[in-house]
């Protein structure tokens, strides 16, 4: 019992500073998420609720103009796919992690979201550090960011009133960030020059509304063309 604790604790102070970036980004759009909501007219069991059980950022924001709309589920459906789409290729690239934890899975699979995934995906573990539960850890702190954001975004709404236009992009200069921290951490940059140069021309032929998920196809086709030839090499030597 007490080694069990030790691990938990280990993984938990491991999970942590990778999550700070993400505690700041995620609480100054889930209050902006939460004020948004409050101004529209709901309650602030709304966004609680919400962050709690959808967890969907993006989606979250969407659901305002379609929670005042007419009860539409099929749009809602085709809608949710619509954005949130990525995280096929999110899951498909997890599968060898999320290997192996246990009930831990369940949990990981809903509190995916981009910036768990890009920590989860990309973190280097000190020996001792179980990646099962700092995969558990990483995804439970990001969630209750969001959570504690909106539902205080909620709370105080009504008594703060500015402009917030340009806010989501906090979540852009941030994704930068992530990009830049594995640029310097790598001597090689094969990976991210590939996802660069495709992200560029599927933007180029599919226009910035609709480039995102072809982008995703290629790189992933782009990089597991990259694996095996890695993993050729490894074998030839």
């Amino acid at each position: 019992m007490k080694d069990k604790k030790q691990l938990l604790i280990r993984a938990l102070r491991c999970a942590f500073p990778h999550t700070l970036p993400i505690l700041a980004g995620f609480l100054f759009l889930g209050i902006t998420y939460g004020i948004y909501m409050n101004v529209s007219g709901f309650s602030f069991w709304y966004p609680c609720l919400m962050s709690l059980t959808i967890f969907a950022g993006s989606m979250e924001f969407v659901a305002v103009n379609l929670l005042q709309g007419a009860f539409n589920p099929l749009q809602a459906l085709a809608m949710t796919l619509m954005i949130n789409a990525r995280h096929l290729f999110y899951g498909i690239s997890m599968l060898d992690k999320y290997r192996g934890s246990g009930w831990k899975k369940f949990y990981l699979i809903f509190g995916m979201c981009d910036e768990s995934f890009s920590i989860n995906c990309t973190a280097e573990l000190p020996q001792g550090v179980d990646r099962g539960w700092f995969m558990f850890f990483v995804t439970l702190l990001n969630h209750f960011y969001w959570f504690l954001g909106a539902t205080l975004g909620g709370i105080f709404g009504s008594l703060i009133h500015f402009n917030t236009e340009g806010l989501e992009f906090v979540m852009t200069a941030m994704f930068v960030v992530i990009f830049m921290e594995q640029w310097l951490k790598k001597k090689e940059h094969k990976n991210e020059l590939a996802g660069l140069l495709l992200s560029l021309c599927c933007l180029l032929v599919f226009g910035a509304e609709s480039f995102m998920i072809p982008a995703m196809l290629a790189i992933l086709a782009a990089l597991t063309g990259l694996q095996e030839r890695l993993q050729k090499g490894e074998n030839s030597l």
